[in-house]
């Protein structure tokens, strides 16, 4: 099968071949015909699987079709994402599919300057990519109009619930014309998503190319069990390997995505954190030496995944597990894109186990146990004797130190048991990975929080930034 053979016009299968795309994937293979018949389409599958094309292509030929001039601030095609870095992959996607059709594309999110938002939708725009909050505050100024909108599309609607923007939809939705054609996508669907599907979608036809809550079948996943205070060490471990290409590290929160990279910093390692309270201009910063190779490593919450759309990450770590299961198969599913392999390491303390067992239930797999590395303990004790001396000696006696100065951070952990049959398992790097990027530099935690002591790293700070949505 091929794209012509959906009944793909020739602007955009020229615009595909530019990209060396011959061949439909599998959910653009379903979706592209029910979309270009002008119906509502309910669509399941995992991220990295082809959905952008699977919406934005039909979706522009229908639009040339009909053959309407757009009007000063309003839009023919709205696509909600729930974050930043969604919405610009996006809408980099749509321009390159639309370069040889005529349409035009732009973004509205937080982090960026309204004023140019407001510059950008004066004249009109054929596809508009946002976030809820940004495109509600430009609403109600009168900078955006929705009552031309002919296409609605909600692009990782799971992800949306999550981030609580189920207001801020219904309150959009209330605005768009209610004869129109909707896409609703979504990598899970939970019963959640299901209702809130029934309220948008009328009549949808229904494509799922996988099983709700599967995971990449090219992702070697493993899951190994250790000590919450052993897990900087084993992480140090795991990234010193320098077969990886690119790992992203996952945290649940943003303190904790900013604690990682002062620590893997202690101990020689360069990386970026990427999280709702940094700065546009931050995230931007750190996804682009990500995307170099200039910085091999990657933290990030769960609010940033969806957006990472970087080809060669080799490795994804859970440095911490998600409490929500179906976040699980959006964090692996950064690696093993566009046909390539992966490896998903994931770390589990004993508080922890409980979301392991929704994970495994929610996927419907279990996830084979790496044990620790032969001689953890000493390997360890090693790391943490060298951040200490990269840090500096122990601080001085409290009574010996002037009034109100803090004393510099200093690790403390208890050591997880030496495993015992270490030997035979697998590599936590054993796939081939071609060479990585080179380059090192310093990276930067933003906004630390608060006063930390020991493993959590110091500092005060407060945090910059925006949510993900404005």
């Amino acid at each position: 099968m091929t794209f012509q053979t959906l009944g793909l016009s020739e602007p955009l299968v020229r615009a595909l071949e530019a990209k060396g795309y011959t061949n439909p994937t599998p959910i653009q293979a379903q979706a592209i015909p029910t979309v270009l018949e002008g119906g509502d389409l309910l669509g399941i599958a995992q991220t990295g699987t082809g959905k952008t094309a699977a919406f934005v292509l039909p979706s522009i030929q229908r639009m040339v079709a009909a053959q309407k001039r757009v009007l000063p601030t309003h839009c023919r095609m709205l696509v909600l994402a729930p974050t930043r870095e969604l919405a610009s992959q996006i809408a980099d996607s749509a321009r390159e599919y639309g370069k040889f059709s005529k349409m035009s594309v732009t973004t509205v999110f937080g982090g960026t300057s309204i004023n140019k938002n407001r510059q950008d939708m004066s004249r009109g725009v054929d596809i508009l990519v946002a976030t809820p909050g940004r495109l509600i505050d430009l609403v109600e100024q009168g900078f955006v109009n929705l009552s031309m909108i002919e296409i609605l599309v909600l692009d990782e609607a799971d992800q949306m619930l999550d981030l609580g923007f189920i207001h801020a939809l219904k309150k959009i939705v209330r605005m768009v014309p209610r004869k129109r054609q909707t896409l609703f996508f979504s990598a899970t669907m939970p019963a959640s998503i299901r209702e809130l599907a029934n309220q948008f979608l009328h009549e949808p036809a229904t494509v799922s190319v996988k099983p709700a809550a599967t995971t990449a079948e090219r992702v070697d996943q493993l899951v190994t069990f250790v000590n919450q205070t052993e897990k900087q060490a084993l992480l140090t471990l795991v990234l010193q390997d320098e077969t990886i290409d690119r790992a992203l590290v996952f945290t649940r929160t943003k303190h904790g995505a900013d604690r990682v990279v002062k620590l893997l910093a202690g101990n020689g390692i360069a990386s970026n954190a990427i999280h709702g309270n940094k700065s546009q201009g931050q995230r931007e910063r750190a996804l682009g030496e990500f995307k170099s190779g200039s910085v091999r490593i990657l933290v990030a919450t769960d609010i940033a995944a969806r957006g990472i759309d970087v080809s060669g990450v080799s490795h994804v770590v859970n440095f911490e597990l998600p409490n929500v299961p179906e976040q699980y198969v959006h964090r692996i599913g950064r690696t093993a894109r566009a046909g390539a392999s992966g490896i998903a390491v994931s770390f589990c303390a004993d508080d922890e186990r409980p979301y392991l067992k929704d994970i495994e239930r929610t996927t419907r797999q279990k996830i084979p146990v790496q044990p620790l590395p032969e001689d953890f303990a000493n390997k360890a004790n090693q790391i943490k004797s060298q951040r200490v001396k990269a840090i500096g000696n122990d601080p001085a006696p409290r009574e010996d130190r002037p009034r109100g100065a803090r004393p510099p951070a200093r690790p403390r952990a208890t050591h997880a048991p030496t495993p015992t049959g270490t030997g035979g398992g697998r590599n936590y790097a054993n796939a081939s990975r071609g060479g990585r990027g080179g380059g090192q530099g310093q990276g930067r935690s933003g906004g630390g929080g608060g006063r930390g002591r020991g493993g959590s790293g110091g500092g005060q700070g407060r945090g910059a930034g925006s949510s993900a949505s404005r």
